[in-house]
């Protein structure tokens, strides 16, 4: 093959908790985005999912107790932590930074300086960059699932 069986795992992980954000947002707003297939942020995680995949397929492969196992189970660790801290918070601070850039212009607007008359035109700051811990939670779901699945079916 190809793929090694971690790696298939950490792309299937991938891959299909992108897919999965598109149908749990059409059932929850009645909107259908397809562009969630390539944005960061929302349910399940999947950088989570990533992650979970390969650290499941390393576990079973090399058994629970080895150097390989660890290594991927305290990377995973951080890369929860980061989804859930990190650019949860930053979101946080894009989320604030669009507003005041908002309220700015409106005050341009409002002065009605003609030096001033030029508004900022800067693309609002993406917002939704990080996990709530339920989305990181049903991304390790999914990369439990989809670690087992490729492990099973994988032909060694």
């Amino acid at each position: 093959m190809f793929l090694s069986a971690p790696i298939l795992a950490a792309l299937l992980g991938m891959l299909i908790a992108q897919f999965v954000k598109i149908p749990i947002h059409f059932i929850v707003s009645r909107e259908l985005k397809w562009n969630l297939m390539f944005s960061t942020g929302g349910m399940p995680s999947s950088h989570t999912a990533m992650i979970i995949s390969l650290t499941t397929v390393i576990g079973l492969m090399s058994g629970f107790h080895s150097n390989q196992f660890a290594i991927c189970a305290v990377v995973s660790m951080i890369v929860m932590h980061d989804a859930m801290g990190v650019r949860r918070h930053a979101g946080y601070h894009a989320e604030i930074l669009n507003t005041l850039l908002a309220d700015f212009n409106r005050l341009i607007d409002t002065l009605k300086d003609p030096n001033l008359k030029k508004r900022e035109s800067r693309e609002k700051l993406k917002e939704l960059l990080g996990h709530q811990p339920t989305e990181v939670f049903f991304g390790a779901l999914t990369g439990i699932g989809i670690g087992i699945i490729t492990y099973i079916f994988y032909p060694f």
